[in-house]
């Protein structure tokens, strides 16, 4: 589910058991396939979003290397193959340095970057070519947490700032490791000081709120 498919669900709920239209935002979407924390906010607190949009955000992400595919994660089908032969982990140790600090990232052409007014994946999805400009993200961690040298999958933390996207991440790895590389899971595991541990649980949201109210 998207974001704003969650989003609208959660209103929804909320409407019809308070009875009242309610207003309400997100501070950051999650990509299609993506799970894990998405903060909402609503009422009065929307108007925290800008500022809660500001926090750091903790991923845990898996890839596949020697592969790509046209959104950089399982959303596509694979569109090339590439040697994978010579990646090891002291290679990828030693070239994951260049992705940490203030650097310079082209955002996925399936994103929600807008060009001239229309999102940049609606655009490919009716066959148009787009080209985005790169922009300064932070990046403050990326840790290997795995490494599998036979079926050359690995699995990564990456703790950074607004509008970072983990597919251009793994796509821009798999490159300087002359190789590809693209996601195969997605899980934000921290937005600021809100933990996933700390969430309600999307499937569940409908019986928490009925308790909310009812403690009211």
């Amino acid at each position: 589910m998207s974001s704003f498919g969650a989003l609208a669900h959660v209103r929804y709920l909320m409407s019809k058991r308070l009875g009242k239209k309610v207003k309400i935002g997100h501070a950051g979407t999650l990509d299609p396939l993506a799970t894990g924390v998405l903060v909402l906010c609503t009422g009065k607190t929307t108007k925290l979003i800008d500022q809660l949009q500001q926090h750091t955000k903790e991923y845990i992400a898996t890839m596949q290397l020697g592969a790509t595919t046209d959104s950089y994660d399982r959303e596509h089908t694979v569109n090339h193959t590439y040697p994978t032969k010579h990646i090891t982990r002291e290679l990828i140790d030693s070239t994951i340095p260049q992705f940490i600090g203030d650097v310079q990232q082209v955002p996925p052409t399936y994103s929600a970057v807008k060009v001239n007014g229309d999102r940049a994946y609606a655009l490919r999805r009716q066959g148009d070519s787009v080209e985005l400009k790169p922009k300064t993200v932070r990046i403050d961690e990326i840790e290997v947490l795995d490494f599998n040298p036979e079926d050359m999958t690995m699995a990564i933390r990456v703790v950074c700032g607004k509008g970072t996207y983990i597919r251009a991440i793994a796509r821009d790895l798999g490159r300087a490791l002359k190789s590809g590389a693209y996601l195969t899971s997605l899980r934000r595991t921290r937005v600021g000081e809100v933990k996933v541990e700390e969430c309600v649980d999307f499937d569940h949201f409908s019986e928490w709120l009925d308790k909310q109210i009812e403690t009211e």
